[in-house]
């Protein structure tokens, strides 16, 4: 199972500070990485400085916030991987994975216990399907070769380590069957609770005490915070990494995502569009057409899609309960009976239903409160509270049902990315205010949420109230004709356009948008010969009409930046160093495998050893004897080809001959064990840490062989370069949908998907980024622009030793040249990534036969402001 990128950014930036806070400790590293601008940026309102917890201060304790809908079971089980290796430093870790109810704690061991589960798969992948999973109430089950041999997750709650609670009292009491893990340990070892009679109880708090558990935290709000100092003392964990949607700002939030990433990577519908209704009645009605108009369009998806309503009704002593509004879609909305579920405390109908399988025949489901914890069915589209949303309860749980896309992939039509909520408020306005409330209380931003509600209908008069305004609805051309059946079936297959019925024999043909000639032939080729001159006429008309209501984008107009090309083995490829990369042949062997002192050192002494990395210096103390007995390397397995082995199975890389890497990890322990002295069970004991180096230097070695690659096939004195338009960057229509919009008052004129489809800027309102686009803007030589997003698949970009280049902006001008802009603040405009930047986007003009311009802006140069930056520019011919 793949990871969405945002989910891989997550799981970088643990790694991170969990790697960091191997050496520096967790208050350093969080203030460090959470210090970094885009970081810093990221965090916002969730920034902060490092709290550890009471009594553990050397603990690592962070919470990584994404929104509902975001994965974060998945990403729990690659983060066990990622903090055995930065932290933990064992091969079998032992993990108590904490939910916040019996409910889901019975759903997620079920799911880490499924081995076809793909959550139980990531973890089978990272131990080598050495994984043991148990429910908190079977912990008697644990053996102490099972702890030795296998990372064992335990699934509990927080109630479970509560001493009131009967799990609790459970966890702390002695119990007999775990005699086997303490019978080799130390009588007066401390730390340990004891009996009356002096004697280590048997308890699990005490096994857990022993083996140091990571703790991962699903949803569990309070649970962390809500840990007494005597209870988190008893747990003893050696990390704890929460995950939730709507932390508590004192949680040590490390890294937040937003729910535009989730809709990017077309893991949730948006935006939600509200339809407000004075009567419950209304509301109702308006879900259950809804849905049948989805049902209509799901029918032409590629994938089985049975779009579903979730009514919330009322509890038993209000009005609309239960069976009032069952009864009232069977007697009023005529559904047949068979096509409703009811999921409520006593009536648990969907637990028998697969409501994927083409054969099951539900469209609406009735519910109170919560559904059960876990349902999650992509078919929800539909939302529709009888009650008042502010009074309603688990608005916020329902409403995440609804958010999930069908198969995690946008779908062809547009109706079908969306979510629905029909909600009933005798108030006006009222609705959109505390579905924007609820939103936030699911993790979305305030900004995000307003801008995700669009009305269906205006809501809140001319002032626009609290929603954003919205973009304008495209003009839609209508023509009618006379029906056929004939006609019908060619008209139904034309992309692009829709067909009505109308009175009579006729029906109307829509299109959303511009009618390019295309589209037009396309048509016209299916009506008769005798309707051809009348519709002609009227998409002239039409025309004539939109010309100025449409953007360059929508009236078709082609947009296309030639891109860089270079000679790769005889054929023309787009500049790209992953490309160049493949064609450059290197050996690892011809890197040496030595590490100085200065990069890894090892001083024993009596009680512990030290580990120099890179200058910086990390402890590990083995006077604890409780530290000693849990090593998990037996010491006849303390080889030099042991480790090897091992070190082959951690830092190995796709793109490396096993048997090269084989041959370089020997020569690198024969040099740390011979010529530098380093006993065998000393880099046993740290192997993690060197693995960690090694990687580094791996990483070293390649990132010079990208920038050789680079400067071969870019540079070098018979590097034959080109720009193309064969191969060119086509801006288009639609091509920024899944990126948030500028919503302040400037109305750009010339921005190629239209002002109102204006990526947002990454800086302030009114900041030097927003400045230049106006500059831009407003110069008389350019005939359309566009804010180019950094990092969109659909943006032009230039390639880098590392990476790729995205200039923030990129226009045609009125005599067919091109300028590609990149604004640079004077703190960043004269370090390395900005000079690499510039020499490619000065390539790329060399290449371009005078066709294209490129330029890095400043607030000022020598005196002269942006406007006359770009305008010498354009003066200056080639």
């Amino acid at each position: 199972m793949n990871l969405k990128q945002y989910q891989s950014d997550t799981l970088a930036v643990l790694r991170r500070f969990l790697e960091e806070a191997r050496i520096a400790g967790p208050k350093s590293a969080y203030e460090a990485i959470t210090g970094e601008p885009e970081q810093a940026r990221r965090l916002g309102r969730y920034g902060g400085s490092y709290t550890p917890l009471a009594g553990l201060p050397g603990v690592p304790y962070v919470c990584l916030r994404l929104p509902t809908g975001g994965g974060k079971t998945i990403l729990g089980t690659h983060a066990i991987g990622v903090a055995r290796k930065a932290w933990v430093e064992k091969d079998h870790p032992l993990v108590l994975w904490l939910v916040p109810s019996n409910t889901i704690r019975q759903q997620t061991a079920e799911a880490l216990k499924n081995t076809r589960h793909p959550y139980r798969q990531v973890l089978d992948e990272a131990f080598e399907g050495r994984v043991w999973v148990l429910d908190i109430a079977d912990f008697t089950q644990l053996r102490p070769h099972d702890i030795r041999d296998h990372c064992c997750i335990i699934v509990g709650t927080i109630q479970a380590l509560r001493v009131a609670d009967t799990e609790g009292r459970k966890v702390y009491a002695h119990n007999e069957n775990l005699e086997p893990h303490f019978t080799a340990l130390p009588k007066d070892l401390g730390g340990l609770e004891r009996l009356e009679s002096g004697g280590i109880k048997f308890s699990f708090a005490n096994l857990l005490h022993l083996h140091r558990p990571l703790m991962i935290v699903d949803e569990a709000h309070n649970a962390v915070t809500g840990l007494t100092r005597e209870m988190q003392a008893r747990v003893n964990p050696s990390a704890i990494i929460e995950f939730t949607a709507t932390p508590r700002l004192n949680s040590n939030i490390l890294h937040s995502v937003t729910a535009q990433e989730l809709k990017a990577e077309e893991m949730i519908k948006l935006p939600i569009i509200l339809s407000e209704h004075v009567t419950w009645q209304n509301a109702v009605n308006g879900a259950v057409m809804a849905r049948k108009a989805l049902a209509e369009t799901a029918a032409t998806d590629s994938s089985y899609i049975r779009p579903i309503v979730l009514f919330q009704a009322q509890p038993k002593n209000q009005e609309v309960t239960v069976e009032a509004l069952k009864q009232h879609l069977v007697e009023v909305e005529r559904i047949p009976a068979e096509k409703i579920a009811v999921a409520t405390g006593d009536q648990r109908e969907l637990d028998r239903l697969n409501l994927f399988d083409p054969k099951c025949t539900v469209e609406h489901v009735i519910t109170v409160k919560a559904l059960k914890e876990g349902w999650d069915c992509s078919f929800a589209y539909v939302f529709c509270s009888v009650s008042r949303i502010h009074s309603a309860v688990d608005v916020e749980q329902l409403l995440g049902r609804v958010l999930r896309m069908p198969y995690a992939k946008r779908r062809k039509a547009a109706e079908l990315n969306r979510a629905y909520a029909f909600l009933s408020e005798p108030e006006s306005g009222a609705a959109a205010r505390a579905l924007v409330d609820k939103l936030v209380a699911m993790g979305f931003e305030e900004d995000e949420a307003k801008e995700n509600v669009e009305p269906a209908q205006t809501l809140l008069g001319v002032d626009g109230g609290l929603l954003e305004p919205q973009a304008k609805a495209k003009p839609t051309f209508k023509h009618r004709v006379g029906a056929t059946p004939e006609l019908l079936d060619a008209l139904m297959n034309c992309t692009g356009v829709s067909v009505r019925k109308c009175e009579g024999d006729q029906v109307e043909i829509v299109v959303t948008g511009n009618v390019d000639a295309t589209l037009e032939k396309t048509i016209a080729a299916a009506i008769p010969e005798t309707e051809r001159r009348g519709l002609a006429e009227s998409i002239a008309r039409y025309r004539a009409e939109v010309k100025h209501q449409l953007s360059p984008a929508e009236l078709g107009e082609v947009f296309q930046v030639p891109s860089l090309v270079s000679d790769v083995q005889g054929r023309l490829e787009l500049a790209d160093t992953d490309i160049f990369v493949e064609s450059h042949e290197w050996s690892l062997l011809h890197h040496s495998s030595q590490l100085s002192e200065i990069e890894f050192a090892v001083h024993e002494t009596a009680h512990s050893f030290e580990i120099d990395i890179d200058g910086r210096h990390l402890v590990y103390r083995f006077a604890d004897r409780e530290e000693q007995l849990v090593l998990d390397i037996p010491l006849e397995g303390w080889t030099p080809e042991a480790l090897v082995l091992w070190l082959d199975e951690e830092v190995r890389q796709p793109d490396i001959q096993q048997s090269e890497l084989l041959r370089w990890l020997s020569d690198l322990v024969k040099h740390l064990t011979g010529a530098r002295g380093i006993k065998i069970a000393a880099l046993m004991r740290c192997k993690f840490i060197l693995a960690r180096k090694i990687r580094e230097k791996l990483a070293a070695i390649r990132r010079q062989e990208r920038s050789r690659a680079y400067q071969r096939f870019l540079f070098a004195a018979d590097a034959k370069v080109e720009v193309s338009f064969e191969q060119a960057f086509a801006f288009k229509d639609g091509m920024y949908w899944d990126c948030r919009r500028y919503r302040g008052p400037w109305r750009p004129r010339k921005h190629y998907l239209g002002p109102s489809q204006l990526p947002a800027f990454d800086s302030v309102e009114g900041g030097e980024e927003f400045r230049c686009a106006q500059a831009i803007d407003s110069l008389p030589s350019v005939k359309h622009w566009i804010r180019n997003v950094a990092r969109h698949p659909n943006s032009f970009w230039l390639p880098t030793t590392s990476d790729k280049f995205y200039p923030d902006f990129v226009a045609e001008l009125g005599d067919g040249r091109y300028l590609v802009v990149e604004y640079k603040g004077a703190h960043i405009v004269d370090n390395a990534d900005t000079a690499e930047k510039r020499t490619i986007g000065e390539l790329w003009e060399r290449r371009s036969g005078g066709r294209g311009l490129f330029l890095i802006v400043e607030k000022t140069v020598d005196g002269r402001d942006m406007p006359d930056q770009l305008s010498q520019k354009l003066s200056a011919r080639q």
